[in-house]
């Protein structure tokens, strides 16, 4: 798998369809809420949107996506939805990895690990172990993630592995320690349920993505939608601090 390029130091190949998204899944308990449900079904129905995401974007080419399940923050949240998504978690670990193996899918979770259950360390590890080979899509779940984590655990990282580190390092120094070392920064980025932000979700790498928001909620996200972000994503003009012309000169030199 190719390491990150870092788009503020070289400029990545970019095309019209994006080699990796990342998504906020947002809008679970809304949507239970409009139906008169409780929080934890718009959950269980959050994770069969997942399902037909990773196979729409197999569909479409895209080698990476990555999913924001659980951030560090989330926490905050009652102690029985914890349970619940824990819960909710570790099933899905358990009944999916083999249908990932099978349909050649790559399996990474990004965060700390830490604060989970030992029987859901062993699933995660075991699942990655498994599927570690395959190259048809690589899908990544940040669970107990935050993008200011990320930056922290990778600069000590760093400052222990690098006893000869220079005062002046480069963004190099550090990017092989963060979370998403094996992956291309984002494309497209794509947040469901109306709210604007980026919430602490991959700080570092979104410096050059393209933002869409929606109002859709999660469970609501259809194949039609992640072609509406697709198509949003397309109209973009993707400069990485270059003026239009350069662009269009740039493009003009390829064909």
């Amino acid at each position: 798998m190719p390491q990150s390029q870092s788009s503020t130091r070289e400029i990545p190949e970019t095309g019209l369809i994006p080699k990796h998204i990342a998504i906020i899944m947002d809008g679970n308990g809304r949507w239970a809420r409009n139906r008169l449900m409780p929080r934890m079904a718009g959950h269980q129905q959050g994770v069969e949107t997942v399902r037909g995401v990773i196979k729409s974007c197999i569909e479409r080419n895209i080698s990476y996506l990555t999913l924001f399940a659980f951030s560090s923050e989330n926490w905050r949240r009652p102690a029985d939805e914890i349970s619940f998504l824990m819960q909710l978690f570790m099933g899905a670990l358990e009944q999916e990895i083999t249908k990932l193996h099978v349909n050649g899918i790559r399996f990474k979770v990004i965060g700390d690990l830490s604060r989970f259950e030992p029987k859901i360390i062993e699933f995660i590890h075991n699942g990655e172990q498994l599927t570690t080979q395959n190259t048809r899509l690589t899908f990544t779940v940040a669970a107990n993630y935050g993008g200011r984590w990320d930056i922290m655990q990778a600069m000590r990282k760093m400052m222990a592995q690098s006893t000869e580190l220079p005062l002046n390092f480069e963004e190099e120094n550090l990017a092989q320690y963060l979370s998403m070392n094996y992956a291309p920064e984002p494309d497209l980025f794509i947040r469901t349920g109306g709210e604007c932000r980026v919430s602490n979700f991959l700080l570092w790498q979104l410096a050059y993505t393209e933002l869409y928001f929606t109002d859709t909620l999660w469970p609501d996200f259809s194949e039609h939608e992640l072609d509406l972000a697709i198509q949003s994503y397309q109209q973009r003009e993707r400069r990485f601090g270059r003026t239009s012309e350069q662009l269009q000169m740039a493009v003009s030199v390829k064909r």
